[in-house]
């Protein structure tokens, strides 16, 4: 390859962040990134009758970290689901892959890249165990990664802001993005998981948490304002209270509500200050399972109004899997429906999590409108650019499922296949809008859900989402005839499961399908520049030694752990 240069020629490319809806075209690649044109002696893939896009961006997947190790260790059986395979190129270094819901860090690598992803966002990190979170990220080929410490029930954060020091909340979030080397502010069940110290929750915005007199809604509206007060890329990540519970969907929209009128201060492009994450478990009507239903209409009448959030969509796909979350309670709660394996872990004063396996079957009813409901997310949205796809990886489905939720969005007759096939399904009819629903998603709509909508909303549209010169170059190739769409469905699904090749920062990684390369992997962080709080800081190093298991010194992230780094530098004045 002359210079690192290619040259992708003849595809159809869809790019909205150019707004390119399937124009015939050539994207050229040098030296891992994007660029006008190349030399004659570039290498030529010829992508004629393909659709060619940016690599997916994942705005929320569970992949690295303690609770996920834990989910591997309780769940053997998991590996059974999909089998132990190994690599065609394993003579060649390559690694064995095992696990379906909760895969190996190679397997997740390599799915990931065969699905045309470049970049993965760790939702939820312990700051205390950042360091394992950065060893598995590490140790996964291929994607990008970055994670998200989660703050909403952080004991410094609660003290400062029950005080209403949004300025020391600001700095002591500055510090710890620096420590764990995280991405971000995340927020699950804010005020909930530390009530859940005391055996109790937080399900409403205005409930109390026990110790710290502080309510959710004080908990969102501060973190939301010292998340802005920085600067940060990523708008604040925001599991909300009351996860899947009858009504909840209510509380979803109070919660939203509290970014009415919060401007971005950012230089990064996004034009949010909220995502609300999974928020197809967060948009339930009914008052109770046995007159459960949708609520999915009525939070989108919400968001679509509401420029000022974004959103995931959390979509159910009726597979076993594990479920895993920093919202301790919801996972007793769910073992209690359950009972099946549960584990669970205080982690300090900082988060706590549980692990219960699950099954989303179609012959139960509550789990075919959950299936509904967060199909009905996508097709309400009128903002695609604001409205990302995920599973919740893997509380609702794996991530390697994405091909099959595609499908569905864009192919009624695939929707309604599933439905005819359900055991209740008049019952799940009347109880959701989505037999009603006419809207197929486009290609162009998929890339701003799946590449150019996340990328800005993490703050990273000038180098993921798109195929623009001087982005990086990730670039997915797949077997879909733009001017011919097949109406086959299958053949959708089986396009973006198996990319016909992908390219990974200007190498090529997978050839049709198959992993063939590791590529240039980076891990992205966000360091805050701002000037030392001397009190946020002596009332770090007391805590620490009187309150943690560890010293200070050895607290955050070592650079070895992380090599190959991205950084974005974020600059406060004084």
């Amino acid at each position: 390859m002359a210079n690192g240069e290619l040259i992708v020629k003849g595809g159809f490319i869809i790019d909205p962040t150019r707004k390119i809806d399937g124009d015939v075209g050539d994207v050229a690649i040098k030296d891992g990134k994007i660029v006008e044109k190349v030399s004659s002696s570039a290498k030529v893939i010829d992508t004629k009758g393909r659709v060619v896009m940016a690599g997916g961006v994942d705005v929320h997947a569970h992949v690295a970290g303690p609770k996920v190790n834990v989910g591997r260790l309780m769940r053997p059986e998991d590996k059974l689901l999909s089998g132990v395979s190994r690599s065609a190129m394993a003579k060649n270094g390559y690694r064995m892959e095992a696990g379906f819901s909760i895969p190996s860090t190679f397997k997740t690598g390599y799915d990931y890249a065969r699905m045309g992803y470049g970049f993965v966002m760790e939702a939820a990190m312990p700051p205390i165990h950042s360091p394992h979170v950065h060893e598995e990220i590490h140790d996964t080929p291929i994607i990008d990664e970055a994670a998200l410490p989660v703050l909403g029930n952080n004991w410094f954060v609660m003290e400062y802001l029950k005080a209403g020091e949004v300025e020391n909340t600001a700095a002591y979030i500055a510090w710890l993005l620096r420590a764990t080397k995280g991405y971000g502010v995340k927020v699950v069940n804010p005020g909930g998981t530390a009530a859940w110290g005391w055996g109790l929750n937080c399900l409403n915005l205005d409930d109390v948490v026990p110790y710290f007199e502080i309510t959710p809604r004080e908990i969102i509206t501060g973190l939301l304002k010292a998340n802005e007060y920085l600067g940060l890329p990523h708008s604040m990540h925001v599991h909300q209270n009351d996860l899947d519970n009858p009504s909840n969907y209510t509380g979803t929209i109070e919660s939203l509500k509290i970014a009415e009128g919060v401007k971005p201060k950012n230089k990064f492009g996004r034009e949010q200050v909220l995502h609300s994450t999974h928020l197809q478990f967060h948009s339930y009507k009914g008052e109770n399972w046995g007159n459960f239903e949708s609520g999915a209409k009525e939070v989108m009448d919400y968001v679509n109004k509401n420029t000022a959030i974004t959103i995931d969509t959390g979509n159910v796909t009726l597979d076993e899997t594990t479920t895993m979350t920093a919202d301790g309670p919801f996972e007793h709660h769910l073992h209690g429906l359950n009972h099946l394996k549960w584990a669970n872990v205080d982690v300090e004063m900082e988060i706590a999590a549980g692990v219960v396996p699950y099954v989303y079957d179609p012959n139960i009813r509550v789990c075919d409108i959950q299936w509904a409901i967060g199909l009905e997310l996508a097709l309400f949205a009128k903002d695609m650019d604001r409205t990302f796809l995920t599973t919740d990886h893997p509380n609702a489905g794996p991530f390697t499922r994405y091909p099959r939720i595609i499908k569905w969005l864009m192919s009624k007759k695939a929707r309604e296949a599933v439905l005819d096939s359900f055991k209740h399904k008049d019952k799940v009819i009347a109880a959701t809008h989505l037999h009603s629903l006419e809207r197929e998603l486009t290609l162009f709509e998929i890339a701003q859900m799946t590449r150019s909508g996340p990328a800005k909303c993490l703050g990273l549209s000038r180098t993921y989402g798109g195929l623009a010169p001087g982005m990086i170059a990730d670039v997915g190739i797949f077997d879909l005839n733009y001017a011919s769409m097949p109406s086959d469905a299958e053949k959708i699904e089986s396009a973006f499961q198996r990319a016909a090749c992908f390219i990974k920062s200007g190498e090529i990684v997978v050839k049709d399908g198959e992993v063939v390369g590791h590529g240039h992997k980076q891990t992205v962080w966000v360091n805050v520049n701002m000037p030392e709080n001397p009190q946020v800081m002596r009332n770090i190093t007391q805590s620490f030694t009187k309150n943690y298991t560890v010293q200070l010194q050895n607290y955050a992230v070592k650079d070895y752990l992380a090599p190959h780094p991205f950084v974005i530098n974020v600059d406060v004045e004084a």
